[in-house]
C-alpha cells in the first residue's frame, strides 16, 4: 500500500471535537454521544483530546440526519 507522502497527497488534517461539533453544527455533547454510539471514530488522539476527520464528521452527521429518531 502506498502512503499519502508516496503519492504527494495532503493529509487530512485532524481537529478537536468542539471544532468538529461547531463545524457539523451540533453540540459538543453530540460527537461524543456518536463516539459512544459507534458511528463515528476518533482517528487520533492529543493529550485527553479526541481528534477527529472532518470527513468523518460530516458522515456522521448525514447517517444521523437519515436515521429517524425513536423515543
Amino acid at each position: 500500500m502506498l502512503s499519502a507522502t508516496a503519492l504527494s497527497l495532503p493529509l487530512p488534517a485532524l481537529i478537536p471535537g468542539p471544532l468538529a461539533a461547531e463545524e457539523a453544527g451540533v453540540a459538543p455533547a453530540t460527537i461524543r454521544k456518536w463516539v459512544q454510539l459507534g458511528h463515528l471514530r476518533a482517528a487520533g488522539k492529543a493529550g485527553r483530546a479526541q481528534l477527529f476527520r472532518l470527513e468523518d464528521v460530516f458522515a456522521a452527521e448525514r447517517a444521523a440526519r437519515r436515521k429517524p429518531r425513536t423515543a
